[in-house]
């Protein structure tokens, strides 16, 4: 055996003793997730032992370093994590923008106190992170974004609004672009700072979305005072950490296409099938097209990450993976109507989860919206990878 096939029946084994029965069943809704953070209330003891015990082995974040919680492996070993999860249909033990998001920033750009004191708090789930990105006039075009820090010696005193802010009403720390300086092109001057939800000067606002929920706020900061060893990298420089954060943001919202089992059984279940099959032939064609093309989908993902690992940057191919990560995922949720017939309409019941997958469909409208549009993405394409005269 290879030392990958061992690690691969060693895992298998301790997912099999660990991961408790409950932790194996389908997520019914955002109350099942574990966020973790400071006023995280777990839903049962199980939900806090499978968290517990993957904290412990480090697989909260597999491959980050062991000094800062990780498990120090390698990105084929975290694959093989991910498969054995996904065998035995484990949850992901934690959901964490300060996972997928902040802690790769702070890997690559943070201060070796800034990873000591903020790492290990996340990868262990005592803190939950929101993202201070978008403004009411700077959504795509960010770098347009007005919220002052302004320099008062060993601290600034931000004022400004954030809009489409993700949990923030439920988060402890934002990692946040604020203007230090105005003088020059709009690219200079923004820096990337982090800081207490709690401080004095920050309100949030909840914002309600057309599916009837909503993870989003708008976030208002009033002479809020933020530590200057709270700064990330260097001061007017923030874009290029902006820039590395959103690929991974990028990356996230094109892979965030699971919809719980494959379609072609859940329109078996919900539609029913004659002879083996389903009667309906064009529906048949369109769930076998959409699943082919998540699994081409899923295997060019594995190859940039690898090439990601080997030393190359994303760059611009992360715009590619949004933009047609986001097509799919709304392709899919439109045949997840299709195949849930009768119960696809339903939206608020017991039986359908209060219109779980009427409210999902929904919210994949926003997909093509958040983390820059597909307007924005292709026209990064077009320039970037495609050098399209004109672009």
């Amino acid at each position: 055996m290879s030392d990958l096939d061992t690690f691969r029946a060693d895992t298998r084994t301790w997912l099999e003793a660990n991961c408790p029965a409950e932790m194996r069943t389908p997520l019914k809704g955002d109350q099942d997730f574990c966020w973790g953070g400071r006023n995280f209330v777990f839903q049962s003891d199980a939900q806090k032992q499978w968290l517990d015990v993957m904290v412990a082995k480090g697989w909260t974040v597999p491959t980050w370093p062991t000094e800062f919680g990780g498990g120090g492996l390698s990105r084929k070993e975290e694959a093989v994590i991910h498969q054995e999860m996904h065998r035995i249909n484990a949850r992901i033990p934690l959901f964490s923008f300060g996972i997928s998001m902040l802690g790769p920033a702070l890997l690559k750009f943070g201060t070796d106190a800034q990873k000591a004191e903020h790492l290990p708090k996340i990868a262990r789930g005592e803190i939950h992170w929101c993202q201070g990105y978008s403004e009411p006039g700077a959504g795509s075009d960010l770098a347009s974004l007005k919220t002052k820090a302004e320099d008062k010696g060993d601290h600034y005193i931000v004022n400004g609004q954030k809009v489409w802010t993700s949990y923030a009403d439920k988060a402890d720390w934002i990692f946040c672009l604020v203007r230090t300086d105005n003088t020059g092109k709009k690219h200079h001057g923004i820096s990337f700072v982090l800081f207490d939800m709690t401080t004095e000067g920050v309100e949030v606002r909840p914002i309600k979305l057309i599916s009837g929920r909503s993870p989003f706020c708008e976030t208002f900061f009033s002479d809020v005072k933020v530590l200057k060893s709270n700064l990330v990298g260097e001061e007017h420089k923030g874009w290029s950490i902006a820039k590395y954060l959103l690929t991974h943001e990028r990356e996230m919202i094109g892979g965030s296409n699971e919809v719980g089992r494959p379609l072609h059984e859940i329109a078996a279940a919900s539609l029913g099938l004659q002879d083996g099959k389903l009667s309906d032939p064009m529906l048949r064609a369109k769930i076998a097209e959409a699943e082919i093309d998540e699994w081409a989908f899923n295997l060019t993902v594995k190859r940039k990450l690898a090439e990601a690992k080997a030393g190359a940057s994303l760059g611009a191919d992360s715009s590619m993976l949004k933009y047609y990560g986001t097509e799919l995922n709304k392709r899919k949720f439109e045949l997840m109507m299709d195949a849930s017939g009768h119960d696809g309409l339903e939206w608020e019941s017991e039986r359908s989860n209060d219109g779980k997958v009427a409210r999902s469909w929904l919210r994949t409208k926003g997909n093509s919206i958040e983390g820059g549009t597909s307007e924005v993405q292709l026209n990064i394409i077009s320039k970037h990878i495609l050098q399209l005269p004109g672009a």
